[in-house]
C-alpha cells in the first residue's frame, strides 16, 4: 500500500520535546465541505496547518502518514489492521508515540485488534476521530486531535511515556482501547467503557487515573502479530430465535469460532434443540465464546440454570469482554495456533488487559 508523508515542525526554536507519527486512515475527522460538489470530501493533509494551525504551537515534531485512498471506517478489515500495525512496527524506533485518525463506527474494533497485534507495546498508540468534519465550524475534530497529540507526547518526571498501551481518546476522556464501545451516533460523547475506569480526563489539565493505566514494560521488545483468522462470526440470541438460524451459523463451511452474545450474565435459551446444536458444534471443534449483550457486568456461567449447560459442554466464558474485543481476540488467537487447548487457554486469559480474569 502507498502512503503520503507530511512533516510539521513546531514554531519554537527549541529542539522538539518529542516526535509523534500520525496515521490517517479516513473517517469524518478529515472531511471538508466542497462547495462546488455540495458534499463532504477528504482534504489533503498537506493542508493540515490551514485547518488546525494550533498544532504548530505544540512543542514536538509531527509526521503524518496518509493512505492515498482513505476509507470510511465501515470498510475496515483485518488486512488494514495488519497494515496499520506494520506501520507502527516499522517506525517504532523512530517515534515516541503514535496517533491514529480513524472513523468512529469501527474504531473500537481497530483499537481492540491493535492491542492484540502489538505485543510488548511500551509507547502510546492513541486512536481518535470526530463526530463532525474538521471543515465544519462546530466540529469536535480539533479538540480531539490536539488533545490526543498531547496525551501521546506526555512523559513523566523521568521522561518516560505516561502510557504504553492502545487507547481511544474522545470528547475529553481517554479509554483503554479494548475496553471501549461506541455508544452514540449523534452526540460528541461517542465512546464509553462500562467495565473499566477512564484512564484520563482532559479539562483545564489532563488528569491521569494512574492506578488503571497499564504499567510500561520497557524491558520487552515489540512483537508484531499480523496473522488473524477471519473465520469467525457472531450469534446474538433473542426471544424467538429459530433452529434454522442457529444451524445455518454453526454449520458455515470452515468456521472456527463463534462469539455468542447471550442475555444478562451469560444466559441463553434452554430449548432442547438449542442445547443440542451447541453440543454438536463443540463436538465439531467449534470454539464458542460467551459474552453478554449488556454493556456493563460480565458473564458468570453456571450462576443461573440457563447458563449451566453452556458451562458443562465447553462454552468459554468471555467474562466482561466487549463484543468488539471478543471477536478481534478470537481472530487473533486462531491466527496464532491450531491447537484447541491453546486457543481455549488464550481466549479465557487476559492478554492485554481486555478482560477481568
Amino acid at each position: 500500500m502507498t502512503y503520503k508523508t507530511v512533516r510539521i515542525n513546531p514554531i519554537s526554536p527549541e529542539p522538539p520535546r518529542a516526535s509523534v507519527l500520525v496515521i490517517y486512515t479516513g473517517g469524518t475527522l478529515g472531511m471538508v465541505y466542497d462547495t462546488k460538489g455540495k458534499q463532504l470530501v477528504p482534504f489533503e493533509f498537506e493542508q493540515i496547518i490551514e485547518r488546525v494551525p494550533e498544532i504548530r504551537r505544540l512543542d514536538f515534531e509531527i509526521t503524518f502518514v496518509t493512505l492515498y485512498d482513505p476509507i470510511d471506517s465501515s470498510n475496515m478489515s483485518p488486512e488494514l489492521w495488519a497494515e496499520i500495525a506494520s506501520i507502527i512496527y516499522k517506525n517504532y524506533a523512530a517515534y515516541q508515540s503514535f496517533v491514529i485518525l480513524h472513523g468512529t463506527d469501527t474504531m473500537a474494533y481497530t483499537a481492540s485488534a491493535l492491542s492484540f497485534m502489538l505485543e510488548g507495546l511500551n509507547k502510546p498508540v492513541i486512536l481518535t476521530g470526530a463526530q463532525l468534519p474538521i471543515g465544519i465550524a462546530r466540529s469536535d475534530a480539533r479538540e480531539n486531535f490536539i488533545t490526543a497529540l498531547e496525551i501521546a507526547a506526555a512523559t513523566d518526571a523521568y521522561n518516560n511515556p505516561v502510557l504504553g498501551e492502545v487507547c481511544i481518546y474522545f470528547n475529553s476522556v481517554l479509554l483503554r482501547g479494548n475496553r471501549a464501545k461506541k455508544k452514540e451516533s449523534s452526540e460528541f460523547n461517542a465512546f464509553h467503557s462500562e467495565n473499566y475506569p477512564i484512564l484520563a480526563t482532559a479539562g483545564v489539565h489532563i488528569e491521569y487515573n494512574r492506578p488503571y493505566i497499564a504499567p510500561i514494560q520497557s524491558d520487552q521488545p515489540l512483537k508484531l502479530h499480523t496473522r488473524l483468522d477471519p473465520r469467525v462470526t457472531f450469534l446474538k440470541v433473542f426471544p424467538g430465535i429459530t433452529p434454522e438460524v442457529v444451524r445455518s451459523i454453526f454449520r458455515i463451511k470452515d468456521l472456527r469460532g463463534v462469539v455468542l452474545e447471550s442475555f444478562g450474565a451469560g444466559n441463553a435459551p434452554t430449548s432442547s434443540w438449542f442445547l443440542e446444536e451447541i453440543r454438536l458444534a463443540i463436538e465439531r471443534n467449534l470454539l464458542i465464546f460467551n459474552v453478554s449483550q449488556c454493556d456493563g457486568g460480565k458473564v458468570t456461567q453456571g450462576q443461573y440454570q440457563t447458563s449451566k449447560f453452556l458451562q458443562q459442554v465447553g462454552v468459554l466464558s468471555g467474562s466482561d469482554l466487549t463484543a468488539e474485543a471478543a471477536i478481534t481476540k478470537m481472530m487473533f488467537v486462531l491466527g496464532q495456533s491450531n491447537d484447541l487447548d491453546t486457543c481455549r487457554a488464550m481466549l479465557t486469559t487476559s492478554l492485554r488487559g481486555e478482560m477481568s480474569n
